[in-house]
């Protein structure tokens, strides 16, 4: 009794607590009503459901190449700016309802472009909604454009063009997602050489299903700042004693990994082992609606993981906070929030 008492108290600070997310994807954050109202719009051309209610379904996934094949078919939802609009300012609402005051959103232009939306119709539109979100939601939006490593190189020479041609005002990073076997990281080494050159920080996906050279390859090849999963980073004492080194920050996605079946059970994961190597952890939701979470969901999985209390999980939050993209004067703000907000509950 005691113990659950505890957990709901946690749960109960974690949903007041005012959060920053680093691994989150635009499409992937398409809440229910949000998916539904697309499906409906583009009815009879699409196979998504129109019923929020059998998305749960649709969104159950048999592995990582299952959740890519369901992943695209939403994305061919988004056809028009007035899409790309309402999606993304659709996902800064569900943020603002999670004290998320800061998100770094990992947006895959290539996709949509690709699919006929005219590039600079694409970057108004998510431009116009990030201006709404900051202004009426107190929601702060940057954007990572990242490149879909199974559409191959193609899709990065159009990724960098779009990030460093067109660009976008809020852009403030360049990765790199989608399945990690049979997409070497290495290949991708110009297309990072260029945005890093043009100031973008490197933030590619590594080490998730795949093994810890993946990891090295990103970091040694890609220049990361950042490692998107990392999961399987603990399997080689070196990597992450480099990591440590340098302060390589992991962006973790615990129910994420379950989902696509990176990780067997939640028992297994890894970020205790993280943790306790002295690695800058940050916790995030990946594609939250698509695996049935949320950010205040995946801190609470965090917080009984490593047995965090109210404390603990404030200074996980922080962690995030140092590990973003946001000038110096943004991230003493928000930290002094998270510590405004920790000494509230205590009081």
């Amino acid at each position: 009794m005691e113990h659950e008492r505890k957990r709901l108290m946690v749960d109960a600070f974690i949903a007041g607590l005012p959060k920053a997310e680093l691994h989150v994807h635009h499409v992937g954050s398409a809440s229910p009503r949000v998916v539904a109202g697309l499906a409906a719009r583009h009815e009879g051309t699409t196979g998504v459901p129109a019923d929020p209610e059998l998305l749960a379904e649709y969104f159950t996934f048999r592995d990582f190449a299952h959740f890519i094949e369901v992943y695209l078919s939403v994305v061919d939802l988004i056809r028009d700016a007035e899409d790309v609009r309402a999606l993304t300012f659709g996902v800064a609402e569900d943020m603002a309802r999670q004290n998320i005051r800061y998100a770094e959103l990992t947006v895959t232009p290539y996709s949509s472009v690709r699919r006929g939306i005219p590039d600079v119709a694409f970057m108004e539109a998510i431009e116009d909604a990030r201006k709404s979100a900051e202004a009426e939601l107190g929601v702060v939006l940057r954007w990572c454009f990242d490149i879909p490593g199974e559409a191959g190189l193609e899709s990065a020479e159009e990724t960098a063009r779009l990030a460093l041609e067109v660009g976008a005002d809020g852009l403030v990073s360049f990765g790199l997602g989608g399945p990690e076997i049979g997409v070497p990281r290495p290949q991708f080494k110009p297309y990072f050489d260029r945005a890093r050159a043009a100031g973008l920080h490197s933030v590619p996906h590594a080490g998730e299903t795949t093994g810890p050279q993946t990891v090295w390859d990103a970091v040694r090849e890609l220049g990361a700042e950042r490692i998107g999963h990392g999961t399987q980073a603990v399997r080689d004492p070196r990597l992450v004693d480099f990591l440590g080194e340098h302060r390589i920050p992991l962006e973790v996605c615990p129910t994420s990994n379950i989902a696509t079946r990176a990780v067997e059970r939640m028992e297994e994961h890894p970020i205790r082992q993280m943790v306790e190597a002295g690695l800058l952890v940050t916790v995030n939701s990946d594609d939250p609606p698509m695996f049935g979470t949320d950010l205040n969901t995946e801190y609470g999985v965090a917080a009984r993981l490593l047995g965090l209390d109210e404390a603990g999980v404030a200074a996980l939050a922080k962690n995030a906070v140092e590990a973003s993209f946001m000038g110096a004067a943004d991230r003493a703000r928000l930290t002094a929030e998270i510590d405004a907000h920790l000494a509230g509950w205590r009081g």
